[in-house]
């Protein structure tokens, strides 16, 4: 990735946060994570993730349903000369992080219990 691209990346993730935060309904908290630009600046994928995790599936439809405002948004702050195509798409690597932390902040002991019992539950089929 360029310097330009991470640049652009950036101010595409400050104007996503300032965006969601604005129009949405606030049944959750979106926070934007990172932005990674693809095909040279045509294609702009904006990573978030979602508390509480119940509402995923929500802000997700909602930030894709939102998808050609954001870019008019994006297009009326003149940050370049052209708006990419954008999408929105959780961050399963910010969620992989926190469920790492989660495990290795637990006690060996209750470390060792809770990996059980995920193993029992994959098993049966949970």
């Amino acid at each position: 990735m360029t310097l330009k691209d991470e640049r652009l990346g950036a101010r595409i993730s400050e104007l996503a946060a300032e965006y969601l935060t604005r129009e949405s309904n606030r049944t959750s908290l979106i926070t934007v994570i990172r932005t990674e630009i693809l095909n040279r600046g045509k294609r702009a994928i904006v990573l978030f993730t979602v508390l509480p995790d119940s509402e995923e599936k929500e802000a997700l439809e909602f930030a894709r349903r939102k998808r050609s405002d954001f870019r008019k948004f994006v297009t009326a702050k003149k940050i370049m000369g052209f708006a990419p195509a954008i999408d929105f798409q959780i961050d399963l690597g910010e969620k992989n992080r926190q469920r790492i932390d989660e495990l290795s902040s637990l006690p060996v002991r209750s470390r060792e219990a809770k990996e059980g019992e995920n193993s029992e539950n994959n098993r049966s089929g949970r």
